[in-house]
């Protein structure tokens, strides 16, 4: 009499039938996991820690290649630095992305915070930083909608803060509500100048040459003017004002 044989447990990445700790088709861990940076179980195929956020699983991540572009043309644009998204192929080891919260602390620290316990501008701000931050596509879509909703909690949506959330729309594509945003910043303060730099890159990214142009010029206009207030956000932001502004310079007139 022969034994009853017993299926195979399927990938939970990709369905394929298991057999061993690691998933031959993709090269996903087939077990029980716990997460590098602060050991919480994960859930099978679980590609981020729900704890702390980190990298849960080894190897490429998936690519959007539209939000990929969207967001390494976002951020050269805002910091001037560029940016070369790592590729986890040929790299064994999970990738955790360099950012403000503790999902990136050191291996001898074993419980980061868990952002969920923070209150909602300790969150976005963690959440915002994890973002702009981030060589991770997958990343950046995972923790976007987290940091906008974090956001919408806020009980005052102060100018740095709408300027952060426009930020996070413009990286991920959405123009709309970045220069929506833009437009709530400067009814209440016109000649600010982050609602000049937020339509200026989205117009970048529109291709708006005429937006552009207009932005540019509005921009030195009252750079000058607006910078001997010595506000907090500029204070904290003049690296990106800086860069908007040498870029305005030398745009064709």
């Amino acid at each position: 009499m022969s034994l009853p044989t017993t299926a195979n447990p399927s990938c939970a990445s990709c369905r394929a039938p298991i057999s061993g700790q690691f998933c031959a088709e993709c090269g996903a861990p087939g077990g029980a996991r716990r997460c590098n940076a602060c050991q919480a179980d994960l859930s099978p195929g679980a590609k981020f820690c729900h704890l702390c956020g980190a990298t849960a699983r080894p190897g490429p991540a998936p690519r959007n290649e539209r939000l990929a572009w969207t967001v390494a043309t976002a951020l050269v644009l805002l910091s001037g630095v560029a940016i070369a998204y790592r590729v986890g192929r040929d790299n064994p080891e999970p990738v955790v992305p360099q950012m403000g919260n503790a999902g990136n602390a050191s291996p001898t620290r074993t419980q980061p915070p868990d952002i969920s316990k923070m209150g909602p501008r300790e969150r976005f701000d963690r959440l915002f930083d994890r973002i702009a931050a981030s060589q991770s596509s997958d990343t950046i879509g995972m923790f976007a909608p987290m940091a906008l909703a974090a956001y919408q909690q806020l009980e005052h949506q102060d100018t740095d803060a709408r300027f952060h959330a426009a930020i996070i729309h413009l990286i991920v594509g959405e123009f709309a509500q970045a220069k929506a945003l833009a437009d709530t910043i400067a009814s209440a303060d016109p000649k600010h100048l982050f609602p000049m730099l937020i339509r200026g890159e989205v117009a970048g990214q529109e291709n708006d040459k005429t937006a552009l142009a207009k932005s540019y010029r509005d921009f030195l206009g009252g750079y000058d003017a607006e910078m001997k207030f010595s506000r907090k956000e500029y204070l904290e932001h003049k690296a990106w004002l800086d860069d908007f502004k040498n870029k305005a310079q030398v745009a064709p007139k």
